[in-house]
């Protein structure tokens, strides 16, 4: 039997432990609301639970109130200096004309979204009357044919960006760790480090593009050659960072580990599994993360030079275009590969700190 006393002891003494609680569920979940961009709100919730407001409201105005300003304050600056502007299209666009031009893509995709439906019902309708009447042969499916739209375009962007950060990462983490444990095979690939680095992707894509026609000669439907062309040119600029900072985490772990491996007799592949690779993950992980972004920027380019489907190609439409509403559609594009390039970082970052148990930055 609980005894509480007058002053009610017992009863706060419980309430504290709960709020206490209602607090570690909250910090605990602050590392995952932050990797997900959601870091403002943990001060909605401990104000919630009961924390002190003017903390809170400090932290808030900090994580925020002030991002919001600056967009607010760019949004301000925008729609007040692009009428000034006058190009051969017109006048720049304010923030007003280029949403209303996201919204008419967006309607363009349904519009063709419903064409497309209508078309294999057709094509349905059309072959099952055929079987009815006994002329099966005749029956005949086929693919449509419409126009990509501007969603369409994004996501074969990233289709391409995905297929060629694939394969620099299986290029670049083994070679990493080759390089990081031995001086030797360091010292023979660095100076091909050094010179291919540097290289612009607008003097890979010409030598790609002649190798890939020369060499994939039946493509594959649902690998056409313009997505091989580019994917292989963003593997070709975007492998250096993650093979950079692979081999920088493989050869920076502490060595007593490597030579724990050796007395215990490790194999080369367990040494690299147990030993190597935790203690390298969070550099291999920064330069994944920089791999990724210099993809993402090299394939808007290569899709432009190239005139291969995706938003490069879209942007440089557009601009050949020269129509009214070409330059807002071109900041659209703009804007979409800001957005998604951040999207993707914030992807990165979230395996980051799922497989190397840290949320920094």
């Amino acid at each position: 039997m609980t005894i509480v006393s007058e002053d009610g002891t017992e009863e706060r003494f419980r309430n504290e432990r709960r709020r206490e609680r209602l607090f570690a569920r909250i910090n605990k979940a602050s590392g995952y609301l932050d990797v997900a961009g959601f870091g403002w709100v943990v001060p909605l919730l401990r104000m919630a639970a009961g924390d002190s407001p003017r903390h809170q409201l400090a932290e808030l105005r900090q994580v925020l109130v002030v991002p919001l300003t600056g967009i607010v304050a760019f949004l301000l600056l925008w729609a007040a200096l692009a009428p000034q502007v006058k190009t051969s299209l017109g006048a720049v666009p304010g923030p007003a004309q280029v949403w209303a031009q996201a919204v008419n893509l967006y309607d363009d995709h349904s519009a063709e979204r419903t064409k497309e439906a209508a078309f294999y019902a057709r094509q349905k309708e059309r072959n099952l009357k055929l079987e009815a009447a006994g002329k099966a042969d005749q029956a005949k499916t086929r693919t449509y044919t419409g126009k990509p739209t501007y969603l369409d375009q994004i996501a074969t962007s990233l289709k391409t960006v995905a297929l060629g950060f694939l394969v620099a990462t299986l290029i670049a983490v083994p070679v990493g760790i080759m390089c990081g444990l031995s001086r030797s095979v360091e010292g023979g690939l660095n100076p091909l480090i050094q010179i291919f680095k540097p290289v612009s992707p607008l003097a890979w894509l010409p030598i790609v593009t002649m190798v890939v026609s020369a060499l994939y000669i039946d493509p594959l439907e649902w690998l056409p050659k313009s997505l091989v062309i580019s994917a292989i040119t963003v593997t070709l600029c975007s492998l250096w960072p993650t093979l950079i900072n692979t081999t920088l985490g493989v050869a920076s772990i502490d060595k007593d580990l490597v030579n724990v491996g050796k007395v215990l007799q490790l194999s080369t592949a367990t040494t690299v599994r147990k030993l190597v690779l935790p203690s390298a993950l969070p550099l291999i992980f920064t330069g994944l993360r920089l791999s990724l972004g210099v993809g993402w920027m090299v394939l808007i380019a290569a899709e432009m030079l190239a005139q291969n489907p995706g938003l490069g190609k879209f942007v440089w439409d557009e601009f050949q275009n020269g129509s009214s509403s070409s330059l807002a559609k071109i900041m659209v594009a703009v804007l979409t590969i800001g957005i998604i390039g951040f999207v993707l970082d914030r992807l990165m970052f979230a395996l980051q700190a799922a497989f190397t148990y840290g949320m920094n930055r």
